[in-house]
């Protein structure tokens, strides 16, 4: 605290009622700094089976009752993160979707009835190269391209994919226009399998992430979480060293490291790959187990 001062025992000191509130808002101030607290969806806030971690959706509530900015930062689409929203009972100013390459922005008030966001930031890049050489070593994959404006398009339908806004159409058709996202699946590879692939070809135009599952998720070269919520912070006026980002993914890893570059809190699941815990600064409980609540409670 600085030249404001609590009454001494037994002392009476009567003040304004501006003075009063200035030195309400100071204690507070001394007490808590407002956070943005950054949550991945698949693995961070839902199991599996796309039900809620435990504990979250009460957690995620008291943070905001405590001031602090809650919002979300994933590789899905805008289409397959506003539920996730609703569903944990927010409305933040910003949420960052598609890895990084896409910032929706909410416009108006934070009215449940009238939620409307917008596009704020896109990045794109042009597809055709990686997608080629992709399909060279992976003929019978599932290939799923995100464009600028959400709408998405995909050369097979896969039961986990939400197909909002897509449209199915031949492989040649996906590299026409630029490209916020590609999507890669192959159900008969694994995990190893896709590391292996990627290192083996070496995928110098794009960033991309391996998933839990035979998942690869490209974006625009030099993007991830992280260079959103670079963008993110400064638009919210919080301090870097009042970050707090939770993930369990590859594609968490970005924001992890930036994160702690300015000062900030970055926290990996219990149930993440090891690579994922060794990038974070701590690991909490698993997904199963509550891990983001247990985090949040701690605040």
């Amino acid at each position: 605290m600085s030249e404001a001062r609590l009454p001494a025992t037994g002392e009476i000191e009567i003040e304004t009622p501006a003075e009063a509130a200035a030195l309400v808002e100071e204690i507070a101030a001394a007490d808590a700094e407002r956070m943005l607290i950054v949550l991945d969806i698949d693995g961070t806030v839902l199991l599996e089976d796309e039900s809620p971690s435990p504990g979250i959706v009460e957690a995620v509530a008291d943070a905001r009752r405590a001031g602090h900015e809650v919002m979300l930062a994933t590789g899905r689409s805008w289409e397959a993160t506003r539920g996730i929203q609703e569903l944990l009972q927010i409305a933040p100013d910003y949420a960052v979707c598609s890895n990084g390459a896409v910032i929706m922005a909410r416009v108006g008030a934070a009215d449940p009835a009238s939620l409307v966001y917008e596009r704020r930031h896109v990045e794109t890049f042009d597809a055709a190269e990686v997608l080629t050489l992709l399909r060279e070593h992976l003929p019978d994959a599932h290939y799923l391209v995100e464009l600028p404006d959400g709408r998405r398009e995909y050369t097979d339908y896969m039961d986990d994919w939400n197909l909002d806004r897509a449209s199915k159409v031949a492989f040649e058709e996906l590299a026409r226009q630029p490209v916020t996202r590609v999507v890669v699946v192959s159900p008969e590879h694994n995990e190893g399998d896709f590391v292996e692939l990627v290192d083996r070809v070496g995928l110098n135009q794009v960033s991309y992430a391996v998933g839990w599952t035979a998942w690869l998720d490209i974006a625009p070269k030099g993007v991830d979480k992280g260079t959103a919520l670079a963008l993110v912070r400064e638009w919210l006026e919080v301090a870097p060293e009042n970050v707090l980002v939770m993930g369990d993914g590859r594609n968490d890893v970005g924001m992890f490291a930036w994160a702690k570059q300015h000062g900030g809190r970055a926290v990996a699941m219990g149930q993440g790959p090891q690579e994922v815990q060794d990038a974070a600064g701590e690991v909490t409980a698993s997904v199963l187990d509550g891990g983001v609540a247990e985090v949040l409670r701690r605040l």
